[in-house]
């Protein structure tokens, strides 16, 4: 039986460990590369659905589904089927919950909205700031946000990020054999 510990996500369960940061930043950015086909595929298919033939009629729903709906459909649907994207399973990294098992589809849908506290605060900073016209400024804005939310893991006991904390999820390192008996 677990401890009241493991319950609260404070003790990691027995085996794999935390995934280092600078391998989770890679498979962050493959996500982001890998991402940018998705988005970009699905917007096409919107385009196409909708007879869009300018890009100002239909811009919110295309922002829509392309950059909110789209991504939200595939990340609840790898992480509750296999508990890894292909940029996951590239850099063995494996997401599950605080106590070792698969996500739910509600449980990966609710993370999902919760990573995107990784860009609201730079966003809405930005917006505030009147940079949202400038495209540099916005990508240092976020860029720096970026940073700053991933070394806020380092503030973690277990070193996980603070969507997984709420969320109850960790992300495990599937490189390393689990612990023996004589470790």
């Amino acid at each position: 039986m677990p401890t009241p510990n493991v319950q609260a996500g404070i003790e990691p369960p027995p085996g794999r460990p935390t995934p280092p940061l600078r391998r989770r930043l890679a498979c962050f950015l493959y996500e982001g590369v890998l991402l940018f086909g998705v988005v970009f595929f699905c917007a096409l298919i919107y385009s196409v659905l909708t007879d869009q033939r300018n890009a100002m009629v239909g811009r919110q729903g295309l922002l829509l589904t392309a950059f909110l709906l789209a991504p939200g459909v595939y990340f609840t649907w790898y992480w509750s089927r296999t508990g890894q994207t292909l940029p996951m399973q590239t850099w063995r990294i494996h997401l599950q919950t605080a106590d070792g098992q698969r996500l739910t589809r509600a449980r990966a849908l609710l993370r999902y909205l919760a990573t995107w506290v990784w860009f609201l605060p730079a966003l809405a900073l930005a917006w505030l700031a009147g940079w949202h016209d400038s495209g540099a400024r916005l990508a240092a804005v976020l860029g720096a946000g970026v940073v700053l939310y991933a070394l806020s893991s380092k503030l973690h006991p277990q070193r996980q990020f603070w969507h997984d904390a709420l969320c109850g999820t960790r992300l495990v390192d599937t490189r390393t054999a689990a612990p023996t008996a004589r470790d």
